[in-house]
């Protein structure tokens, strides 16, 4: 018989995570106190040391939670490009809408920047993040463009520069517009984007 833990155990950690990613984004890590991080996620202090055991390995956790998360909800939007023949530009423009709000979500920000400012003191960081997130949605997004390309929807390329370069279609303009998660981006530019982004890639990689 397979033993479960208690769902009091899990629902604590969860919330530990939660708090500290809040709190690590919030104050960075050297600033961010474990007292704070515990109130936050309404634990005893001694609660998130039994989980966590020290602040260091807590962060590392806080943030591989966040890229797990990330990597859900973008995968979500990628899962969506399938070929059912219908019109290609307005599959990848919903696509590209859902993967652009992803970016422009306000915990994606936070991670981002907490990312930007503990690297030189965590490099590892960086590795957790395009592990559990990054490079995987790179690829599955590479695969959902060369199944387009083997039924002639898109020319023939290598599908991961076709998949990096959607991205980085999205990404270059929604960060500059964003500044960096300090400015929300109204719809109705989103949607430009994304429009702008589907327009370009199809002179690339569309097929004709």
């Amino acid at each position: 018989m397979t033993e479960t833990r208690p769902r009091g155990r899990i629902d604590k950690r969860h919330a530990i995570l939660d708090a500290a990613f809040t709190v690590f984004a919030r104050e960075g890590y050297a600033q961010a106190g474990v007292d704070v991080i515990a109130a936050e996620a309404g634990v005893a202090k001694a609660t998130v040391y039994n989980h966590f055991r020290d602040k260091e390995n807590l962060l590392r956790e806080s943030i591989t939670a966040s890229a797990d998360e990330a990597f859900a909800t973008n995968m979500a939007a990628v899962e969506r490009l399938t070929d059912s023949g219908g019109d290609l530009r307005a599959l990848l423009e919903e696509v590209g809408h859902q993967l652009a709000t992803c970016y422009c979500d306000a915990k994606s920000w936070a991670l981002n920047r907490l990312l930007a400012a503990e690297l030189a003191q965590f490099p590892e960081l960086l590795d957790i993040v395009d592990g559990r997130a990054a490079t995987r949605v790179a690829e599955a997004l590479a695969d959902r463009l060369a199944r387009l390309m083997l039924a002639g929807r898109l020319r023939s390329a290598d599908p991961r520069t076709a998949a990096d370069q959607f991205a980085a279609l999205l990404t270059g303009p929604l960060a500059k517009r964003a500044r960096l998660g300090t400015k929300p981006v109204p719809e109705a530019e989103l949607r430009e984007v994304v429009a702008n982004a589907v327009d370009t890639f199809l002179r690339a990689f569309g097929a004709g």
